[in-house]
């Protein structure tokens, strides 16, 4: 499988799973540029490095901007939203249980 080899999303976002080990799952998101407002809340760590693309996250009531390139560490039980997204934007997500 090659990383970019995907098709963006009209809206939304596609979500899938490359692996899961362990207590370790890393999914690749495609991100279209009308992404879902959801608060997510979740009980694992969540690692994310952007590979395209630009992104705007609200994190805790802090708006965070990411670029190529750029990473963040989301520690368990902290809400998070996507706000905006370039269209076309590609990420990788390590969740760590």
């Amino acid at each position: 499988m090659n990383i970019f080899d995907c098709t963006t999303p009209k809206t939304s976002e596609t979500f899938t799973t490359l692996i899961k080990h362990k207590n370790i799952k890393i999914t690749r998101i495609i991100s279209s540029n009308s992404p879902e407002h959801t608060e997510y809340i979740q009980d694992e760590d969540e690692w994310v490095v952007l590979l395209e693309g630009r992104a705007k996250l609200l994190i805790h009531k802090e708006e965070k901007i990411l670029e190529k390139g750029d990473t963040l560490l989301i520690p368990a039980n902290t809400p998070h939203k996507v706000l905006e997204t370039a269209h076309g934007t590609l990420w990788l997500a390590v969740h760590i249980f």
